[in-house]
């Protein structure tokens, strides 16, 4: 998948690579690097942090040989909050004062939801998960604050307990729910209409189900007025070679 995506393709990576650990990526200036580490340590369900690399280096121990400038389907720039572009590859946006964090992704437990025969509606459906900015504000880590982002995934109601209990399992792909049932207890006022991604449908007998999202971080960027960063573009991961058993407990 990787060299695909280095290749040129752009779609997210929900299905793709069953069995490996996903992972969102946000690379900040190094003195932001402090901040960024903190809100993680602070905020470990939505920023639960896989690994950081040294200022500049665009690799990662989840994927000796990788390259964290080319190897996601889709990035975005962002400057003082704002976001200035989207693009395939982030090679001429890199600067060398850059410390990259790759932080887990609920796409890596859905392996595990789709082999206890819950349907993963964005998977079944081709599309990208649902995002939401919620009403949850994460704890302040420096200069980094914002609200807290969750996916949503529609499930019936007698699997709950069963999505509950196989997500929990990944705490460090944010591991269980954080609310299960009406949105407007987050602060989300149409399901219809999510933040980032695309909508999928909730069928009768059906809730919607909740998780922290790493898109978190990103709206810290916008909230605390970040003057430099890359991220991956919502949906569009980086697709490791460690096998989603690892994080399993």
């Amino acid at each position: 998948m990787r060299k695909e995506f280095r290749a040129g393709l752009v779609c997210p990576t929900a299905g793709l690579a069953p069995g490996v650990t996903q992972a969102n990526l946000i690379a900040l200036p190094r003195d932001w690097a402090w901040d960024m580490l903190l809100y993680g340590q602070r905020n470990p369900q939505p920023c639960p942090v896989l690994d950081v690399s040294d200022p500049g280096v665009p690799s990662t121990v989840l994927a000796p040989g990788a390259d964290l400038r080319t190897d996601l389907p889709l990035y975005r720039i962002w400057r003082d909050g704002a976001l200035v572009d989207e693009v395939p590859d982030a090679t001429a946006a890199w600067r060398d004062d850059l410390v990259a964090f790759l932080i887990g992704c609920s796409f890596t437990f859905e392996t595990g939801l789709l082999a206890a025969g819950i349907d993963v509606r964005h998977v079944t459906a081709g599309c990208n998960v649902p995002m939401y900015r919620t009403n949850r504000n994460c704890r302040p880590a420096g200069r980094l604050h914002g609200e807290l982002v969750v996916s949503m995934r529609p499930i019936p109601a007698d699997r709950v307990a069963d999505a509950v209990r196989i997500s929990a399992r990944y705490p460090a792909v944010h591991g269980a729910p954080v609310h299960v049932g009406d949105p407007a207890a987050l602060g989300i006022p149409a399901l219809d209409r999510p933040d980032y991604g695309d909508p999928v449908e909730v069928r009768p007998g059906e809730l919607p189900v909740f998780w922290a999202c790493g898109v978190t971080p990103q709206a810290a960027v916008v909230a605390s007025a970040v003057p430099y960063a890359i991220t991956h573009a919502p949906g569009h991961m980086f697709v490791t070679d460690v096998p989603d058993s690892r994080y399993q407990v």
